[in-house]
């Protein structure tokens, strides 16, 4: 496997992957929502945040054939009193060809590393909580479960 990974810096190249982000997105939130995924909003989210420093948007494409291999897409989550931000995963895919070998590991510490160099050591991650494969995968990875999100409907 020869694997690249880019960091997409410029917003006319990351909106080159607003679409397949987000049916990557629609994927993921159909596991929690009935409620439709609003198209474009990876577009609208980009165009809004692309230039804040939590906001991140990485690519892994193979050496060879620069087939797109899996992607992350990181952004700022707010606590609404503190005011803090963590940079936290919000599309993190992988092809299923590119899958179990080790293309998401390397998205993400890829992340972890261009995070820190900008001053955000941690990076926090939205998981269903009945996920326990996705739970397990980012405890092997060095996550650490701190709360739980209730919701009543």
């Amino acid at each position: 496997m020869s694997l690249r990974l880019r960091t997409i810096d410029d917003l006319e190249r990351a909106l080159a992957h607003a679409a397949a982000l987000d049916r990557h997105a629609e994927e993921f939130h159909a596991q929690f929502s009935d409620e439709p995924f609003p198209q474009g909003a990876t577009q609208r989210f980009l165009e809004a945040h692309f230039g804040e420093p939590e906001t991140l948007l990485l690519v892994a494409e193979d050496v060879a054939s620069e087939e797109r291999a899996g992607v992350c897409l990181i952004g700022a989550f707010e606590d609404p009193l503190l005011g803090a931000r963590t940079p936290t995963v919000l599309i993190l895919f992988v092809e299923p060809s590119w899958r179990h070998r080790g293309v998401a590991r390397a998205l993400i510490q890829r992340a972890l590393e261009v995070l820190s160099d900008k001053g955000h050591p941690n990076l926090a991650a939205r998981v269903g909580h009945n996920d326990d494969a996705l739970i397990s995968m980012g405890e092997r990875w060095g996550f650490t479960r701190l709360w739980e999100f209730i919701l009543r409907e």
